[in-house]
């Protein structure tokens, strides 16, 4: 890769990134959250039902012990609770206990029109172009960044 071009797509990313921070930031704010909180229960709410602490542990690269305090935290704001694993009673589980929390649902929604009116300037080949990157860097960052 020329050095031009590497320069000018990092320059991107961490743009792109910063962005995306600061966006997360002011949400977890307005859900009186610390922004890694705000993370963590973002990945507890895509995962397919109650999830263990250690599961939000690998998927967030946190150790287990920070992920216990952000849990006590999502708890005490009432966002998540702790369950029996009805399979496993020793297993204690993390449950989602406000759905996909509407009070906060316009700021997602304004992300939302931002990304369609994006996406709406790209044909049907340039979105599978763009989804390939998008997945081909989630993936390899995951590995590189978190599963480390």
């Amino acid at each position: 890769m020329e050095p031009d071009d590497l320069d000018r797509f990092t320059w991107y990313m961490r743009e792109q990134s910063a962005i995306t921070v600061m966006f997360h930031a002011k949400v977890a704010a307005q859900m009186g959250l610390s922004a890694t909180d705000e993370k963590c229960l973002d990945l507890a709410m895509r995962a397919d039902g109650p999830v263990t602490a250690g599961k939000i542990a690998e998927l967030s690269g946190l150790s287990t012990g920070a992920v216990t305090g952000v849990i006590d935290r999502l708890e005490r704001a009432g966002y998540v609770r702790r369950v029996r694993d009805p399979h496993d009673r020793r297993k204690v589980l993390v449950e989602v206990t406000v759905g996909d929390v509407d009070e906060f649902g316009e700021i997602f929604e304004v992300a939302r029109q931002a990304m369609i009116e994006v996406l709406e300037q790209f044909d049907e080949r340039e979105l599978e172009v763009i989804e390939r990157y998008l997945k081909l860097q989630t993936t390899t960052f995951r590995k590189r960044m978190i599963d480390t």
